[in-house]
């Protein structure tokens, strides 16, 4: 919820500035279970609904011990597992994937790069 709150925030401070901007991400990685089933159904209702209106694209990673079919009912996409520590692999992943939008037209699809560091 708070990371939606700030993006909102960022969005609306770059309309007001008439600057451009891609479709953001939010890359979320978790160890478990949420410890507030309310806040994180209020939370999965919002990232749905900014998903459905192209507003934002939200990724979520579990790392050893996440409760995946939790995890699953957060988010749009599949989750994501990382596989043992491999978070180096993620993140020059992820660098390559913001590499290749930043690159890109604004509203172009962009594919991207199968991630070697996690399964789904």
């Amino acid at each position: 919820d708070k990371a939606l709150d700030i993006l909102q925030a960022r969005k609306a401070s770059y309309k007001a500035n008439a600057i451009n901007y891609y479709r953001p991400w939010i890359f979320m990685i978790t160890d478990g279970s949420p410890s507030d089933n309310e806040v994180v159904n209020r939370a999965a209702q919002r990232i749905r609904d900014e998903e459905a209106r192209k507003k934002v694209a939200f990724f979520a990673v579990g790392v050893e011990g996440v409760n995946m079919t939790r995890l699953s009912q957060i988010v749009v996409r599949p989750p994501m597992k990382l596989t043992g520590l491999n978070f180096q692999e993620m993140f020059q992943w992820l660098s390559a994937s913001m590499s290749g939008v930043s690159h890109s037209q604004l509203d172009e699809q962009v594919p991207l790069q199968k991630p070697g560091w996690g399964s789904v």
